[in-house]
């Protein structure tokens, strides 16, 4: 029996950190994880809010896509349905082709009023995602969705936004190493972590943003998740093993 125990923990223990996380071991995870949260159960679109014509569940992945024949009226979001959100650390993988580029929503707003172009208009802070990796226009920096602050935090940068604007406080890394870690046309792992006015964005393990919003009139220190389709080209979004762990 004892023999018997150890082996189903260790079966628990080893689903916990395979590559893909499968809907049906959910409630095993949650039971090792513990403090984590599964948001997407493999199957279908329950708890999250969206178009439904972009917005799809195929191989087991979120999947969403503009066409020629059905765009986006400005851009979408897929807003997950679980309440906002405050301290937290969001994992979860993506891949996007290049003709577009697309974005997690964290500490946002969901916007329903004055004159919005379709029902699912998110505005806040936003990591980018895209299927590039020369600087610039990579994933992973800050960009204030429908603000006025524009990119707020660079890839690779250290910064704080004070009352008078940015400040740059140094550098993580360089455009070539960002092209070491970057996965063109395959998945890469993020990870969002908040905590307070502190940000920092993971890609594939490795830190890549660091940032303090210390402006008291524009910093955001909670609001709902959730996932972009950018309007313009046609353009796919793909995303997968989303994790939550709230910290406050």
């Amino acid at each position: 029996m004892r023999y018997l125990y150890f082996a189903v923990l260790l079966i628990a223990f080893s689903k916990c950190f395979s590559a893909d996380i499968r809907a049906e071991d959910a409630v095993a995870i949650s039971s090792v994880v513990g403090e984590q949260q599964i948001l997407f159960n493999g199957k279908d679109l329950t708890g999250w809010n969206g178009d439904p014509r972009l917005w799809s569940v195929r191989d087991r992945v979120i999947h969403g896509e503009t066409t020629v024949e059905n765009v986006a009226d400005g851009n979408t979001f897929l807003i997950w349905q679980g309440g906002n959100v405050k301290d937290f650390e969001l994992e979860l993988s993506f891949r996007c082709n290049a003709t577009n580029n697309s974005g997690i929503q964290y500490r946002s707003k969901h916007i329903i009023d004055g004159g919005v172009k379709n029902k699912w208009v998110v505005r806040g802070y936003q990591h980018e995602l895209r299927n590039e990796n020369i600087y610039p226009n990579v994933s992973c920096f800050i960009y204030d969705e429908g603000g006025k602050r524009g990119r707020i935090c660079a890839t690779g940068e250290k910064a704080t936004w004070n009352e008078n604007g940015k400040e740059s406080l140094g550098e993580l890394m360089d455009k070539d190493a960002f092209k070491q870690i970057m996965k063109i046309d395959d998945w890469n792992d993020i990870k969002i972590v908040a905590k307070e006015n502190h940000i920092q964005h993971f890609l594939n393990g490795t830190l890549v943003l660091d940032f303090k919003d210390n402006d008291p009139k524009l910093k955001l220190l909670e609001g709902v998740l959730a996932l972009q389709l950018h309007a313009g080209k046609p353009m796919f979004a793909e995303f997968k093993n989303l994790r939550l762990k709230q910290l406050d």
